[in-house]
């Protein structure tokens, strides 16, 4: 499995609560653009239209040497392919109130098919944030500490 790009701020910004791969509907030089790993997730999201689920927002710069180059193509909603019981599943838990579908990574498997993992995040307020690195910088003092100890 070759990951091509991770959202890190969705970790920020959203409790996770499940995870979910889907297919990902793609052009061919969109393919070889994120084979070189020019993708930005940042402030990507999925939603329903007409009973499909597309991913919005993220961005894939086009590929250089590619034949036709249209402008405004490289943040165009992709289609995301899923069995019609996870589709029916996932539009049920969207309706709950605070609950987003974010990408959280985009890979490519061992038989060179575009994944998408999709996180089923409820976001978080500011203390929960703030909180949040708090504990991330005890944690990484405290590592700290234990390394510089078992040197002597």
């Amino acid at each position: 499995m070759k990951i091509v790009a991770k959202n890190k701020k969705a970790f920020h910004d959203y409790d996770v609560l499940d995870k979910i791969e889907a297919g990902l509907v793609l052009t061919g030089d969109e393919v070889k653009s994120l084979r070189e790993g020019k993708l930005n997730l940042t402030g990507s999201f999925a939603s329903f239209h007409e009973g499909q689920l597309f991913m919005v927002n993220a961005h894939i710069t086009p590929y250089k040497a590619a034949y036709r180059k249209r402008e405004g193509d490289d943040r165009r909603s992709r289609k995301l392919l899923l069995h019609k019981k996870e589709l029916s599943k996932l539009q049920g838990k969207i309706a709950e109130k605070g609950i987003t579908l974010v990408p959280l990574k985009v890979y490519f498997t061992a038989k060179n098919i575009a994944k998408v993992e999709l996180g089923l995040c409820k976001s978080k307020k500011a203390a929960g944030k703030k909180q949040a690195l708090k504990e991330r910088d005890i944690k990484r003092e405290t590592q700290k500490e234990l390394k510089g100890v078992s040197r002597y």
